[in-house]
């Protein structure tokens, strides 16, 4: 699920790796049925954008320099002591 600065990454219908909403022009208007759609895909977006803005106070991060694998158990561990620490 991506913002609309990711449009045009979307294009094949058949297999949608990145999932965007819908974007209004002067001439376009949404439809009820497109802003209901954003409005679902916000939802699913916000815990994600909250966690990547709690993990930029680790800034340990701004130094990572390892294979994608140990990163994202790191970040898992983060992440989780992040949650710990914003749920007290």
């Amino acid at each position: 699920m991506a913002d609309l600065g990711f449009r045009g990454l979307d294009n094949d219908i058949l297999d949608p790796v990145i999932v965007t909403g819908y974007a209004a022009s002067r001439t376009h208007k949404l439809t009820p049925g497109e802003k209901e759609a954003n409005r679902v895909l916000a939802v699913g977006r916000a815990p994600v954008e909250h966690g990547f803005a709690h993990l930029k106070n680790w800034r340990i991060l701004t130094k990572l320099r390892t294979d994608p694998a140990r990163a994202t158990q790191l970040l898992r561990a983060l992440l989780v002591l992040t949650n710990l620490e914003v749920n007290r």
